[in-house]
Formats: C-alpha cells, sequence, structure tokens
C-alpha cells in the first residue's frame, strides 16, 4: 500500500500538539491593522488551538502528525 500524502498548505498551517490539539495561528493579521481596534490586535497575537470540530477536518490532512 503507497503511503497517504499530506496537504501542504496544512503542513504550513497546523502544527498538532503533545496531547493531539491542532494549534493554530490567529485569524486576521494578515494586512488592514489600521482599520482593527487595539485590542483586536492585542488579542489576536500568537497563537490558538482549534474547536474540535474543525480539528477533526484538519487531521484528516496530517496522516502523519
Amino acid at each position: 500500500m503507497p503511503k497517504m500524502k499530506t496537504k501542504s498548505g496544512a503542513k504550513k498551517r497546523f502544527k498538532v500538539t503533545s496531547s493531539g490539539k491542532i494549534k493554530v495561528a490567529q485569524a486576521g493579521k494578515r494586512h488592514g491593522m489600521i482599520k482593527r481596534s487595539k485590542k483586536f490586535i492585542r488579542q489576536a497575537r500568537g497563537t490558538t488551538v482549534l474547536c474540535p470540530q474543525d480539528a477533526r477536518i484538519v487531521k484528516k490532512f496530517l496522516p502523519y502528525a
């Protein structure tokens, strides 16, 4: 049986934690920071953990993670 392929877009965007959760960068920080509130910019720093419903989809894209 051949190896399964990992989605290359997913391997660049997501990481799996040791407990099996999916870690992802905060959304909405690529451009247009002038129109965003200071509070939004502060709260969107760093990374976050995906909700279980979305994590289930992403895990299919990363079969060996």
